[in-house]
Protein backbone atom coordinates (compact mmCIF):
# COMPACT_ATOMS: atom_id res chain seq x y z
CA UNK A 1 0.00 0.00 0.00
CA UNK A 2 1.12 3.35 -1.37
CA UNK A 3 0.87 6.58 1.09
CA UNK A 4 1.89 10.34 0.32
CA UNK A 5 1.92 12.97 3.18
CA UNK A 6 2.90 16.66 2.81
CA UNK A 7 6.49 17.08 4.72
CA UNK A 8 7.91 20.45 5.30
CA UNK A 9 11.49 21.23 4.69
CA UNK A 10 13.46 23.47 6.50
CA UNK A 11 16.84 24.69 5.20
CA UNK A 12 19.41 24.98 8.36
CA UNK A 13 22.16 27.57 8.67
CA UNK A 14 24.62 24.35 8.51
CA UNK A 15 23.37 23.21 4.91
CA UNK A 16 21.70 20.79 6.71
CA UNK A 17 17.76 20.24 6.42
CA UNK A 18 14.85 19.39 9.07
CA UNK A 19 11.84 17.81 8.32
CA UNK A 20 8.46 18.11 10.20
CA UNK A 21 5.22 16.04 8.89
CA UNK A 22 2.86 18.18 10.00
CA UNK A 23 -0.26 15.36 9.91
CA UNK A 24 1.92 12.95 11.68
CA UNK A 25 1.62 14.49 14.93
CA UNK A 26 5.09 16.67 13.47
CA UNK A 27 6.72 14.17 13.25
CA UNK A 28 10.38 15.16 12.27
CA UNK A 29 14.01 14.03 11.14
CA UNK A 30 16.48 15.85 9.30
CA UNK A 31 19.42 15.31 6.99
CA UNK A 32 22.95 16.55 5.80
CA UNK A 33 21.98 17.55 2.53
CA UNK A 34 18.53 17.81 0.71
CA UNK A 35 18.73 14.10 -0.73
CA UNK A 36 19.47 12.41 2.30
CA UNK A 37 16.56 14.48 3.98
CA UNK A 38 14.33 13.29 1.66
CA UNK A 39 15.70 9.61 2.33
CA UNK A 40 15.26 10.12 5.86
CA UNK A 41 12.05 12.07 5.88
CA UNK A 42 10.85 8.55 3.31
CA UNK A 43 12.39 6.27 6.35
CA UNK A 44 11.02 7.99 9.18
CA UNK A 45 7.33 8.03 7.53
CA UNK A 46 7.66 4.61 6.40
CA UNK A 47 8.36 3.75 10.13
CA UNK A 48 5.90 5.67 11.86
CA UNK A 49 3.15 4.77 9.44
CA UNK A 50 3.96 0.99 9.98
CA UNK A 51 3.84 1.12 13.43
CA UNK A 52 0.67 2.89 13.56
CA UNK A 53 -0.61 0.32 11.09
CA UNK A 54 0.64 -2.36 13.24
CA UNK A 55 -0.98 -1.06 16.38
CA UNK A 56 -4.14 -0.92 14.74
CA UNK A 57 -4.03 3.50 13.93
CA UNK A 58 -6.59 4.82 11.74
CA UNK A 59 -3.95 6.90 9.75
CA UNK A 60 -4.45 10.75 9.50
CA UNK A 61 -5.83 11.93 6.13
CA UNK A 62 -2.78 14.14 4.42
CA UNK A 63 -3.48 17.83 4.18
CA UNK A 64 -3.60 19.20 1.06
CA UNK A 65 -0.77 21.37 -0.29
CA UNK A 66 -2.68 24.46 0.04
CA UNK A 67 -3.60 24.05 4.04
CA UNK A 68 -0.30 23.59 4.86
CA UNK A 69 0.79 26.85 7.00
CA UNK A 70 5.11 27.04 7.35
CA UNK A 71 6.09 29.49 10.06
CA UNK A 72 9.38 30.28 7.45
CA UNK A 73 9.70 32.25 3.99
CA UNK A 74 12.80 29.64 3.40
CA UNK A 75 10.88 26.23 3.83
CA UNK A 76 8.93 24.58 0.95
CA UNK A 77 6.32 21.89 1.48
CA UNK A 78 7.25 18.52 -1.01
CA UNK A 79 4.79 15.41 -0.55
CA UNK A 80 6.37 12.29 0.34
CA UNK A 81 5.65 9.16 -1.16
CA UNK A 82 5.95 5.82 1.00
CA UNK A 83 5.11 2.09 0.04
CA UNK A 84 4.60 0.53 3.32
CA UNK A 85 4.42 -3.19 1.79
CA UNK A 86 8.01 -2.51 0.57
CA UNK A 87 9.17 -1.35 3.88
CA UNK A 88 7.47 -4.21 5.41
CA UNK A 89 9.42 -6.80 3.73
CA UNK A 90 12.63 -5.09 4.32
CA UNK A 91 11.69 -3.64 7.79
CA UNK A 92 9.26 -6.13 9.35
CA UNK A 93 9.43 -8.24 12.17
CA UNK A 94 8.17 -11.85 10.28
CA UNK A 95 10.42 -14.79 10.63
CA UNK A 96 13.61 -14.84 7.78
CA UNK A 97 14.62 -18.69 7.54
CA UNK A 98 18.91 -19.01 7.85
CA UNK A 99 20.77 -22.51 7.29
CA UNK A 100 24.10 -22.80 9.24
CA UNK A 101 26.31 -25.13 10.05
CA UNK A 102 27.74 -26.01 13.26
CA UNK A 103 30.12 -28.98 14.53
CA UNK A 104 28.67 -32.24 15.22
CA UNK A 105 29.63 -31.84 18.94
CA UNK A 106 27.98 -28.89 19.34
CA UNK A 107 24.97 -29.64 17.52
CA UNK A 108 24.84 -32.52 20.22
CA UNK A 109 25.87 -30.77 22.95
CA UNK A 110 23.38 -27.84 22.39
CA UNK A 111 20.38 -30.56 22.13
CA UNK A 112 21.07 -32.03 25.35
CA UNK A 113 20.60 -29.03 26.49
CA UNK A 114 17.31 -27.72 24.91
CA UNK A 115 18.98 -25.06 23.61
CA UNK A 116 17.07 -22.97 21.29
CA UNK A 117 19.22 -22.20 18.31
CA UNK A 118 17.13 -19.34 17.00
CA UNK A 119 16.91 -17.46 20.55
CA UNK A 120 20.59 -18.01 20.74
CA UNK A 121 21.57 -16.85 17.23
CA UNK A 122 19.24 -13.69 17.19
CA UNK A 123 20.21 -12.66 20.73
CA UNK A 124 24.08 -12.61 19.59
CA UNK A 125 23.68 -10.94 16.52
CA UNK A 126 21.46 -8.14 18.26
CA UNK A 127 24.73 -8.13 20.76
CA UNK A 128 26.87 -7.80 18.06
CA UNK A 129 24.54 -5.00 16.19
CA UNK A 130 24.19 -2.83 18.89
CA UNK A 131 28.20 -2.86 20.12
Amino acid sequence: MRYVYPAIFYPEENSTYSVIFPDLNDLATQGSTLADAVYMAEDACSLYLFNSLKDGEKLPEPSKLDDIIKDDDSAFINMILVDIAEFTKKHGDQAVKKTLSIPAWLNTACEERCINFSKVLQEALVNIIQN
